[in-house]
């Protein structure tokens, strides 16, 4: 798959983003992977005025609602910082399976690196109303629900549909609603 053609166009606008691993591999199953993602937003809400409206992480792609003063950079920090951390943690745990279709997969074009963990592009759709908002957080957090992994969204532990119905979710997001 080339690069993608969805831009985000007004970087300080709410963007619907996706993020893929390299050959769909289901990586995230993994809590402590989980984790360098979570990690990973949580400084840049510190640092980089990150604002998450919204998420899920499934076991080979998230889905999340972000808006910062630089959404471009934010995402690509997000996905260069993440890709380092669990392809290290890979490496000390000795996944060589992974590690091996990592870098069997990684595109001709990156010379720079042995392996590469996420697809091109974040197919990026920028929130520009009310509804749209609402419609996109549906989507993220009825995600695990028609995939038949639990019966209410907030049963997803990786999703702030926890926040959305007054629970305490993993990490801090801006409630839209």
């Amino acid at each position: 798959m080339g690069r993608s053609r969805y831009a985000i166009t007004e970087p300080d606008k709410p963007h619907f983003l996706t993020c893929t691993l390299l050959e769909w591999l289901p990586l995230f199953i993994r809590p402590y992977i989980v984790d360098h993602l979570l990690n990973c937003w949580r400084y840049q809400q510190t640092h980089q005025g990150l604002r998450l409206y919204g998420y899920v992480v499934l076991e080979n792609h998230l889905h999340f609602v972000a808006q910062a003063p630089d959404l471009s950079r934010c995402l690509r920090q997000f996905k260069s910082f993440t890709a380092r951390q669990i392809i290290g943690d890979l490496q000390s745990r000795g996944a060589e399976r992974a590690l091996q279709r990592l870098r069997f997969s990684k595109r001709a074009h990156k010379k720079d690196r042995v392996y590469q963990l996420w697809q091109e592009g974040s197919h990026a759709e920028m929130v520009y109303s009310e509804i749209v908002m609402r419609q996109k957080l549906d989507y993220i957090h009825y995600n695990p629900v028609k995939r038949g992994y639990v019966d209410l969204p907030e049963h997803w532990s990786y999703s702030s549909a926890r926040d959305y119905a007054g629970q305490e979710g993993l990490i801090e997001i801006q409630r839209w609603y």
